[in-house]
């Protein structure tokens, strides 16, 4: 895909070029949105109208890494929703069910016996919920990095802030997930705990 030849006819008004940008993009849009909601239709959303925000503002896009700008966007998109949830209340982590396959950190496993089963669902579950008790700043930033894998300095650009604040978000999240975490110790495999 020549990703650049592609930008450069989006911006002369090829829509068939930008579409070919969101469905190379759409997946990678779509997981970040999903694992910052936590809910398919709220990250279905968040992409839709970062693509469309994209599109809009692809006249103010100067080049450098395509992806990162999108992943930018779709990050403010979410940052939008959380806010918009703050001021109705709601709690995702309430519907969430043992034969809720939708869990955005769900592990899956082919066959695992009852227990095993069981205590993987606790162990998401005790994870979601440290996760959703972080402010939405420090979630944001270990998800992206810790879950969707980007370094520090992708992280820096999709969230318009700077390394030092990347890595201080980072490193008060781990520790406050650790934190709570150890209040599910029963579920931590064994090197994973305190030991006291």
């Amino acid at each position: 895909m020549d990703e650049q030849g592609l930008i450069k006819q989006a911006k002369d008004g090829d829509v068939n070029a930008y579409n070919t940008l969101v469905l190379h993009y759409q997946n990678t849009v779509y997981n970040v949105a999903y694992r910052i909601l936590g809910d398919p239709a709220s990250a279905a959303d968040a992409s839709q109208d970062a693509f469309i925000s994209a599109y809009k503002a692809l006249g103010r896009f100067r080049g450098g890494s395509f992806k990162s700008w999108m992943m930018r966007i779709v990050t403010n998109a979410c940052y939008d929703e959380l806010r918009r949830r703050k001021r109705r209340r709601q709690s995702s982590l309430d519907e969430i069910t043992d034969e809720n396959e939708s869990s955005p950190l769900l592990i899956s496993d082919k066959s695992p016996q009852p227990e095993e089963h069981q205590g993987r669902t606790e162990l998401v579950l005790a994870i979601e919920s440290c996760l959703e008790g972080l402010p939405d700043e420090q979630r944001i930033a270990a998800i992206l990095c810790d879950v969707e894998g980007y370094d520090y300095k992708e992280i820096a650009d999709m969230m318009s802030v700077s390394l030092g604040t990347v890595k201080s978000r980072i490193s008060r999240a781990r520790a406050k997930l650790r934190d709570c975490l150890q209040t599910f110790a029963e579920l931590l495999p064994a090197q994973y705990r305190h030991q006291t």
